[in-house]
């Protein structure tokens, strides 16, 4: 399957700071700031944007790494925004450089790979390992 992806690619999500995505809600801390796990969630989902509307029917991305810095703290209210820039092809591996910024700084920065899956068979997959 060939598919019409090009290096350079981008795309973006955007999220509210609120307490339902804090680290203290995550237990992924004891503060009611941006939660680590919630920046992470935001950056591949800005990735599967990049890429998602030029698969054909039936494909899908999957996040398999990821290694991102977590470098500010946001607070509750702050709007938060994920970038995602597709920088490699390798068959159906793709990387991407990821940056994610609340409104006053930069937050967030790495590297995150995704894999391009045929859905019908991947959920197959997931089915036989629930059944099994």
């Amino acid at each position: 399957m060939e598919f019409q992806l090009k290096m350079g690619m981008k795309g973006e999500k955007e999220d509210l700071v609120v307490d339902g995505n804090t680290a203290r809600v995550y237990a992924s801390g004891a503060l009611d700031v941006y939660a680590t796990p919630a920046m992470i969630g935001l950056i591949e989902n800005a990735a599967f944007n990049a890429v998602d509307s030029f698969l054909p029917d039936g494909w899908t991305t999957v996040g398999t790494n990821l290694e991102v810095k977590h470098l500010a703290a946001t607070p509750i209210g702050l709007k938060v925004k994920a970038q995602a820039e597709l920088l490699e092809i390798d068959g159906r591996r793709l990387v991407f450089k990821v940056e994610a910024y609340d409104e006053k700084e930069k937050i967030g920065e790495g590297i995150h790979e995704r894999f391009i899956v045929e859905l019908e068979r991947f959920l197959g997959k997931v089915n036989k390992k629930r059944n099994s």
